[in-house]
């Protein structure tokens, strides 16, 4: 198929002013940001007959109440031979009822349609409904900023969950600044910035923050409240300036009139930004639950701003995971206190300012121009739009992310005589970098896990070669594993690190449980106790995690031992323990940071707690988990790893990247460890939410894998996949792949309905696990929820990046 060449754009634009119009504008400059040799002519709305000056990319116009200019467009658009066409809906900016207007020229356009829809109603009347149906029925894709539209689309409108897209409301991408300058550009040096933006109407709730100024002027002396925004045009031409007016009478009426200043001003993007830039807490105190899109509060949340809200509906799922503040609507006492805490505590503002600006990276202009090219790719390869479906007609299995097949074409090609090299240059392995015990553990512990579940076997002489890899890794002198080795196979240290030592373990461990040789467990047993002592001199919170993992599969397989029982008891209470170490920060939290493999320090705590009886440390690791959990899932509500460039950094505010497999690994291991442990449908759905990341719902919407070899990119960089395929990421990839698919065979046919029917409604899953080896049998869906409940040397990510 040839590239894309023209993208039709229908909706508002500027110089309109609005929050549709905005957008288009701002999508139209991300397409082209993105692939600069598209056209990408717009169809802009007028209303009432007003003529605005546009640009010239606006090359039609419609006059909303004229029904023949709808047809016209229709001609212009389809004379243009526009590859796509795609719509900006929002239900009052089209003529006729409800709208319907709009239905005369997406009827007629020959393109295939992609809808970006603005609101999307719990409750829409019989009109609304219908009209929507039409343009659902007309359009190939809909693209929601927001799960709550997507959940609606199909609740509502009964719509197949593979039509829809969801794409967060895009932002600038500007660089984290501190307010100072600002302030003092824009004449507010030495106050203290509230701000809030846009159009004046009754349904923002401005009046809510104002009637909170006394008691935030108590706080903080110092406090301005800035709002900023011409009066709506409707408001104006009905009611003129009277709402502005009663802002101003009751600041008055209050003595705070010297606390609040009106900038009675539409203004630019550029402008915008400098107010945003300068405030201290941004606010949207709306008074409707309802409202599906923000752009303006997208633009505080993406500019790093404490941001204080009212929970509707994007509020909520962007302010998710301790990521901003909401407090109930009309509330005026919640508003002053909020705000006053933000004002005079700089810790906390500054924390939610950095989490905000780290979790918003996704959601850059150019990330969403990329998405939307990805939809008209999707949209232009359907023959005909795809037809809503009545919820309780919807099939019980859709194709979306399908768990692929096991392949281990690429593993294979890494490995040699002597062991599994670590590193790759794209798919041809790296003899520079030789081999390391790290690797070699996983390797082995791959080979025992084919074993325990079934899928297949490698061939025996690679695993005893692996074996024999951890046996010559092992130092007597120093009672440590060895890590480091070079390509002629000279061992470059005495002994490796604690984490090493530990990852080792936890291979030998599971070797004494699941190896199907029983020479090979008896070797695996006894290297197991001879190493084991010396891990209580260790510090390393991950070297008891991974040592815990090991004991788990040890003592199941060697109960006589009692010693190993005592020493999982005191290590697993040692690593309890460091939950109520006051680290600095009140996260709960192992350290003081994040760092690599983190999912397994509480999944060793779930395991080691069921196996030993110790409910308190199966809830210590649910907590952890769930925390964790929030802080590794976007804005946007996919899985985000904690990125490489927040290891050892002391803050639980983690970067974005660069993205590596092991952590999703981890996190799909701990979640289903959970679900042994825990009936809810979190921890199942987490799990499917860190296995779709390799398949490319992810932040860059890139697949990591390699379906046809079972090769994994090494991780994701800010702006692209790294191509190198090492050993641990092909590992991580394997290692989570055996586990969603064990996981699978384990799910009765109550499961499966529960997770296809998870709130009482029918609703298509998106999640199918097939094998080859299971022809003839029904592919088994497991749906990722949209409303999913958690919305934030030899180590991960060493390898080169290319």
């Amino acid at each position: 198929m040839t590239p894309l060449k023209r993208i039709a754009l229908i909706g508002n634009h500027l110089p309109r002013r609005c929050g549709i119009a905005t957008f288009t504008s701002d999508l139209r400059c991300a397409l082209l940001a993105v692939r600069p040799t598209l056209e990408v002519p717009v169809t802009a709305m007028n209303d009432d007959g007003r003529n605005y000056a546009y640009p010239e990319d606006v090359c039609n116009r419609v006059e909303d109440q004229n029904i023949e200019s709808y047809r016209l467009a229709a001609d212009h658009i389809n004379a243009a031979k526009a590859d796509v066409a795609c719509l900006q809906h929002e239900y009052g900016i089209f003529g006729g009822e409800a709208g319907s207007h709009i239905l005369e020229l997406i009827s007629r356009i020959k393109a295939p349609l992609v809808t970006t829809l603005h609101t999307v109603l719990s409750e829409p009347n019989k009109a609304q409904k219908a009209v929507m149906g039409e343009i659902i029925e007309r359009s190939s894709r809909l693209i929601v900023m927001a799960s709550k539209g997507q959940q609606l689309l199909q609740s509502v409108h009964g719509v197949t969950f593979n039509k829809i897209d969801v794409i967060p409301h895009g932002i600038p991408d500007l660089p984290f600044c501190e307010p100072d300058a600002t302030k003092a550009q824009l004449g507010f040096s030495g106050k203290s910035i509230i701000l809030t933006f846009g159009l004046l109407s009754p349904s923002k709730g401005i009046e809510t923050v104002i009637e909170a100024m006394p008691a935030i002027v108590a706080a903080c002396p110092n406090a301005v409240y800035v709002v900023l925004g011409a009066s709506h045009p409707n408001l104006i031409k009905s009611s003129g300036e009277g709402y502005r007016n009663s802002l101003i009478a009751r600041a008055e009426s209050l003595g705070v009139a010297a606390n609040v200043v009106f900038i009675d001003q539409f203004v630019d993007q550029s402008t915008l930004m400098n107010y945003i830039a300068m405030c201290d807490v941004y606010v949207t105190p709306y008074l409707n639950a309802a409202q599906m899109t923000s752009g303006t509060l997208a633009y505080s949340f993406g500019s790093g701003k404490a941001v204080v809200s009212t929970p509707y509906w994007h509020a909520q799922e962007l302010l998710a995971g301790d990521r901003g503040v909401l407090v109930p609507f009309s509330d005026t006492t919640a508003f002053g206190a909020e705000i006053s805490n933000l004002l005079t505590d700089h810790a906390r503002r500054n924390a939610l300012r950095h989490r905000a600006y780290s979790e918003s990276r996704s959601m850059v202009w150019t990330q969403t121009g990329k998405r939307y090219l990805a939809s008209f790719e999707t949209a232009r390869g359907r023959t005909r739009p795809i037809s809503s479906v009545p919820a309780e007609r919807i099939p019980p299995v859709l194709p979306d992310f399908k768990i692929p097949d096991l392949r281990t074409d690429h593993f294979l090609s890494l490995c040699d005589s002597t062991g599994i090299l670590q590193h790759s240059v794209y798919t041809i392995g790296d003899r520079h970098h030789g081999y390391c015990v790290d690797d070699n553990a996983r390797a082995l512990l791959f080979a025992v896990s084919l074993m325990k579940t079934g899928e297949q076997n490698l061939h025996d002489n690679l695993t005893s070669g692996f074996a024999a890899f951890v046996q010559h890794a092992w130092n007597p002198d120093t009672r440590r594993f060895r890590n480091f080795m070079s390509y002629d196979r000279r061992w470059l240290e005495p002994q490796g690190s604690e984490d090493s030592h530990g990852r080792t373990l936890w291979a030998l461990g599971e070797c004494v449980r699941y190896d199907a040789s029983p020479q090979r467990r008896h070797w695996a047993g006894r290297l197991f106790a001879e190493a084991l002592p010396v891990v209580e001199r260790f510090t390393s919170p991950r070297a008891w995690a991974f040592t815990l993992l090991g004991l788990d599969g040890y003592c199941a397989s060697m109960r006589q031992d009692g010693g190993a029982a005592q020493f999982r008891l005191m290590l697993s209470k040692r690593l309890h323990a460091l939950l109520s170490t006051d680290n600095g920060d009140p996260a709960p939290w192992f350290e003081a940071g994040l760092y690599y493999d983190n999912a397994r320090l509480p999944q060793a705590l779930i395991v080691t707690g069921r196996a030993t009886g110790q409910s308190e440390q199966v809830e210590a690791g649910l907590t952890t988990l769930r925390w964790l959990m929030r802080r590794q899932t976007s804005a946007s509500r996919v899985f985000r790893p904690i990125g490489s460039d927040s290891f050892r950094i002391p803050s639980h505010i983690p970067e974005p990247f660069d993205q590596q497999p092991v952590e999703a690994a981890a996190t799909i291991s701990a979640c289903l460890a959970a679900t042994r442990v825990n009936g809810s449908r979190e921890w199942p759905l987490g799990a499917m939410t860190a296995f779709e990341w390799f398949l490319g719902r992810n932040d860059l919407n890139v697949s990591l894998v390699d379906l046809a070899t079972g090769g994994c990119a090494d991780g994701l960089h800010r702006d692209r996949r790294n191509e190198n395929q090492g050993a641990e990421s092909v590992l991580s990839y394997l290692l989570g792949l055996i586990e969603v698919r064990a996981y699978k065979r384990t799910l009765t046919t109550d499961d499966l309905t529960l997770f296809a029917n998870r709130d009482g409604r029918a609703r298509p899953p998106n999640f199918i696990i097939q094998s080859k080896s299971e022809t003839g049998s029904a592919p088994i869906n497991i749906s990722k929820s949209p409303e999913s409940p958690f919305t934030a040397g030899p180590s991960p990510g060493r390898g080169q990046a290319i």
